[in-house]
C-alpha cells in the first residue's frame, strides 16, 4: 500500500499540530531536532506529521520500518530523514544500512564492523550515534561511560562509518534530579569528545534533556496522543 500526500486526515493532523505547538513552547529558547517516534504508529501518522512540518522519524523494527518507509509516496519519503532508535540485531543490519540516515543505537564492535562492511558494499557512509548506558540499567543496552574513550576511538577509525554523537535512554520514572544528573553527564561526554549530536529525552523528560544540552529529542506519545 502506498501512503500518498493527497488524502488528508484533518482530525489527526490537527491533533499532531496542537501537540507539536505545545512541545515547541516547552523547548522555547532551544533548538533540538525533533524526531517523531512513529514505531508504534501507522504510516498515516507519519504522513500527517510530515504535513505539519516534521521531517525526522524514529523507528525500531527493521522489517516493518522498511516496509512502512517504502510505502510512502516519493515526495514524503525522499524529503524525510529516518532514525533507527531501537536495538539493532546484526542479522538485520543489512536491511537497515542506508535506509536509516542515522542509526542511533550502536553499542558493540560486532555491530560496528557489520555496518562498516555492509556500508562499504553499498558504497555509502553510514552515520551513527553511540549508545551510552550511563544509568547502568541491566534492561538497557549501551556501553558504560568508562568504555567510551576506547569505543569512540575504534568507531571513528572504522571505514564507512561516521560517528555523529551519542545517544542515551534515561530510566522510566526517574525523578527530575536524577534525570538532570544523567543528562548533564552525557552533555559533558559530548563536549569532552567534541561531538556534534546528543540524542536524549523522550515524551516524559524532553524538557529536562534540552536544558542539559540535547540536540535531538525523540517524541512519540506526547506528539501523537
Amino acid at each position: 500500500m502506498t501512503y500518498r500526500n493527497d488524502n488528508m486526515n484533518t482530525e489527526l493532523q490537527d491533533k499532531i499540530r496542537c501537540n507539536l505547538e505545545v512541545i515547541k513552547e516547552n523547548i522555547k529558547g532551544y533548538a533540538p531536532r525533533i524526531v517523531a517516534v512513529t514505531k508504534y504508529y501507522s504510516a498515516e501518522y507519519m504522513v500527517e506529521a510530515w504535513r505539519v512540518g516534521l521531517r525526522d522519524f524514529g523507528e525500531s523494527r527493521v522489517i516493518e520500518s522498511v516496509e512502512k518507509i517504502n510505502g510512502l509516496d516519493d515526495e514524503i519519503r525522499l524529503s524525510s530523514n529516518y532514525h533507527f532508535i531501537g536495538h539493532l540485531q546484526r542479522n538485520k543490519a543489512k536491511k537497515a544500512t542506508g535506509v536509516f540516515d542515522l542509526i542511533q543505537s550502536v553499542e558493540s564492535e560486532e555491530l560496528l564492523n557489520e555496518l562498516s562492511v555492509i556500508a562499504g558494499s553499498k558504497g555509502i557512509i553510514q552515520k551513527i550515534l553511540i549508545q551510552v548506558n550511563n544509568s547502568f540499567e541491566e534492561t538497557k543496552t549501551g556501553i558504560a561511560p568508562s568504555q567510551l574513550d576506547k569505543f569512540l576511538d575504534i568507531a571513528q577509525n572504522t571505514a564507512n562509518i561516521e560517528v555523529q554523537g551519542l545517544m542515551t535512554m534515561a530510566p522510566l520514572g526517574a525523578d527530575e534530579l536524577t534525570l538532570g544528573k544523567l543528562f548533564s553527564e552525557m552533555r559533558k561526554l559530548k563536549e569532552k569528545h567534541s561531538l556534534k549530536e546528543l540524542s536524549m529525552g523522550m515524551s516524559g523528560d524532553y524538557k529536562i534533556a534540552v536544558q542539559e544540552g540535547a540536540t535531538i529529542i525523540r517524541i512519540g506519545r506526547a506528539l501523537f496522543t
